[in-house]
């Protein structure tokens, strides 16, 4: 704008300058090399000042060309925002078609659900009906059985019910005769066991151990952590003569594997299962396969046991300590991913009283799959509704009662089960699973827990 405003104000001049001399030269004649000079210093002003206002207007073109770029550059970019806005505008119109479709169906379902609601009270009533009637026929026919009886007691018996009952008392006769013989066998037996008992303890004195101790002698051998199953406690009026666990079992010559009846020393007797399939006797405290069985219970029912024998179950605090504190024990953890691949981890342990928490304390000493349980280290067992001070609060996190480290997340065999469609990381933390330290995580498909001396 200023070379404009210099060329507007260089022009009159210059023109100025062209008038003048021709206006001097009617008064005389010498001045005429002084105009020619005159004129060419004006030429060369007005050159100058073209020449400035052609590099004004130089920059001025450079100037607005960017901003016309920049202007450009922002429409472009407004319409890439819209045309993506367009797309997201069509995405969230075909997810709102996609919702309103499920929104229809889901109302025939609710319809389909209210008409089966409505059919299901009306069977109800029918069967309560039904069964109203029935009590009233149950009535009738007890009324008559009664009035058959005070018929029948004062009439003869038949001969029939004579002879009958005569066979009945002859068939007890000899039942309680296969009894008593049955009971003198087992005297028999009992004595054989005490002394069976006394030579094994002579040979122990003597540091001779049985064979059968020493069958899987080629394999360390270690003492595992197991759940404990809520079970009733024997009756036996003879719970002196009852095995002390699986391993007396096995050497009584039951080599089946299935529940049998224990009795540690200073305990009641209990039932166990006994796992003899790999030759070895060993009690199994702890077993998952199938989810059958919720395994975040309380401090109460993880110390006494729960669930089933022949499926999940977890034997109890209280009897896997009356087992493994008669002697030295060790632990087995049996794993399998779902790959189907099979681990197991052996452990040498010490595993402390109620008042302790249930302390464990494990050093491994053999396996096919490194060890998550730290080692040299006291473990307290724990639940969602008792911990001891100072600990995390693992079971809230994890779910289940476990022996929990600082760092909570290394092993859980008690937690929930998960089966592999579950992704989500809140709810896989939760599952059952086995995790060295700094190695990966192994999600697990089933597992037990065993003991043996």
């Amino acid at each position: 704008m200023h070379t404009i405003k210099l060329f507007l104000f260089v022009v009159p001049l210059v023109i100025a300058s062209r008038v003048d001399p021709d206006l001097s030269s009617f008064d005389s004649a010498p001045s005429e090399p002084k105009s020619r000079f005159a004129m060419l210093d004006d030429v060369k002003i007005l050159a100058n000042g073209l020449l400035q206002l052609g590099h004004g207007l130089k920059d001025f073109v450079h100037k607005t060309k960017g901003q016309i770029n920049d202007i450009f550059q922002k429409l472009n970019i407004f319409d890439q925002s819209f045309y993506d806005l367009s797309l997201r505008t069509n995405e969230i119109k075909e997810e709102e078609k996609e919702l309103r479709i499920t929104t229809s169906k889901l109302q025939v379902k609710n319809e389909e659900v209210k008409n089966m609601s409505v059919e299901l009270n009306t069977k109800l009533e029918s069967l309560l009906e039904e069964k109203t009637a029935l009590q009233h026929k149950v009535r009738a026919l007890e009324e008559q059985l009664s009035n058959l009886i005070l018929s029948a007691a004062g009439a003869q018996e038949p001969p029939e019910v004579t002879s009958l009952k005569s066979f009945v008392e002859q068939q007890d006769n000899s039942i309680r005769e296969l009894l008593q013989s049955v009971e003198e066998q087992y005297k028999q037996l009992s004595q054989q066991h005490m002394q069976i008992k006394e030579i094994e303890k002579q040979l122990r004195k003597t540091g001779i151990q049985e064979p059968t101790e020493n069958s899987l002698s080629s394999k360390s051998r270690a003492p595992r952590t197991t759940p404990p199953l809520h079970l009733n406690e024997t009756e036996n009026t003879e719970q002196d003569d009852l095995p002390a666990d699986c391993s007396a079992v096995y050497n009584r010559g039951e080599h089946t594997s299935g529940v049998y009846t224990i009795k540690p020393s200073n305990s009641q007797g209990f039932n166990v299962y006994c796992d003899t399939q790999s030759g070895s006797p060993w009690t199994l405290i702890q077993h998952r396969k199938d989810g059958s069985q919720d395994f975040n219970e309380t401090w109460e029912n993880y110390e006494k046991g729960f669930g089933r024998l022949n499926g999940e179950f977890w034997l109890g605090l209280e009897k896997i300590y009356a087992i493994v504190q008669q002697s030295n024990y060790i632990l087995r953890l049996e794993l399998q991913d779902w790959k189907d691949s099979k681990h197991y981890v052996e452990y040498s342990f010490h595993l402390g009283s109620h008042e302790t928490n249930y302390t464990l304390h494990v050093a491994e000493i053999a396996g096919n799959i490194p060890g998550a349980l730290p080692e040299h280290t006291d473990l307290m067992f724990s639940t969602w509704n008792h911990r001891a001070k100072g600990q995390l609060y693992c079971p809230e996190s994890y779910s289940g009662g476990w022996w929990w480290n600082d760092t909570c997340g290394e092993n859980n065999l008690n937690g929930k089960y998960n089966k592999p469609r579950t992704k989500s990381k809140p709810e896989s933390r939760r599952g059952i699973y086995w995790r060295p330290q700094s190695r990966k995580l192994y999600a697990i498909k089933s597992s037990k827990e065993n003991t043996k001396e």
